[in-house]
């Protein structure tokens, strides 16, 4: 483990993901530790990054989740400072975390999406006319992760409620055609799709609580379903992790329909990580170890 030196382990931040990031970051630390890694954990909210060269680090494991940590900010910030760090670069970052740009790129590729609208703070909506057009729909600020700020409308008021609401995150706001369906992650490792996953939740939709706050998510790890279909899904998940330009490590969500067609929702950069999230679990299902999942990803940084 004496090649990767001192590593960093960015953790916290100052996003809405803080919470997560923590989590995430201490899971990553204890596995790096545990592997033989000389590893420290560093919180860009509490002390500057600039710091990182007087730790006299070598490279940065970044576990931070949201905005700054995820959206290509603090990947440009370590490029400045020549320290190699895992995961996507600044451009793959930027545009997975914008999941208006995504839906473009994913429609102009011809890759299966939801139908959809942009909605923009400073323009105003019709509500009416959206739900005639849409019946349905979910709502989801463009550059918040978590399932954060995410809402579902029935209804012209409902969808007035949910895009308010979702402001308080985004002045930029994508308002999807509701899926009825299976609910899907394909963890990505350098260019392997792991084990695919299916997420069931009694609450409407995979948010926040469903995630994080409470035990009725059923995980199905490797998830039920055809080979054909598994294929189908895996091949998807590279296109659109290549597509918007992400690398080394990540995770790609979709849905089934109730048809069997298959939809892309969107490319995450820096998911969850601590020892109960979606890519461990994917990887244990391969039968890859927490501790060996963080050396593999801290690998890609040689």
């Amino acid at each position: 483990m004496k090649q990767f030196g001192k590593v960093a382990v960015l953790l916290g931040g100052n996003s809405a993901e803080r919470e997560v990031s923590l989590m995430s970051g201490k899971a990553v630390l204890n596995g790096l530790l545990a592997a033989g890694v000389d590893a420290v954990a560093f919180d860009p909210a509490q002390r500057n990054i600039l710091e990182l060269k007087a730790l006299k680090i070598d490279r940065v494991f970044i576990a931070l989740h949201g905005r700054g940590g995820e959206d290509g900010t603090i990947q440009g910030a370590l490029e400045f400072m020549s320290l190699p760090y895992t995961g996507s670069g600044v451009l793959g970052s930027a545009l997975a975390m914008d999941k208006v740009r995504s839906k473009h790129l994913f429609k102009t590729a011809q890759l299966s999406t939801a139908a959809y609208t942009v909605v923009n703070a400073s323009e105003g909506f019709d509500a009416n006319a959206i739900m005639a057009d849409f019946g349905k729909v979910m709502v989801k600020p463009s550059h918040e992760g978590s399932s954060i700020g995410m809402a579902q409308a029935n209804t012209a008021p409902e969808l007035t409620q949910a895009l308010t609401a979702a402001f308080d995150y985004d002045d930029e706001v994508l308002v999807e055609q509701w899926i009825t369906g299976r609910e899907f992650t394909v963890a990505m490792l350098g260019n392997d799709a792991l084990p695919v996953i299916e997420m069931k939740t009694p609450r409407g939709f995979y948010d926040y609580e469903a995630k994080y706050q409470v035990n009725s998510t059923e995980y199905y790890c490797p998830a039920s379903m055809s080979d054909a279909h598994r294929a189908q899904l895996q091949i998807m998940a590279k296109h659109a992790f290549k597509l918007v330009g992400a690398s080394g490590w990540g995770r790609v969500d979709a849905m089934q329909d109730e048809n069997g067609q298959f939809y892309l929702l969107e490319v995450n950069t820096v998911p969850g990580m601590t020892e109960k999230s979606l890519v461990p679990m994917a990887a244990k299902a391969q039968g890859v170890s927490f501790e060996q999942l963080v050396v593999r990803i801290l690998e890609q940084t040689l």
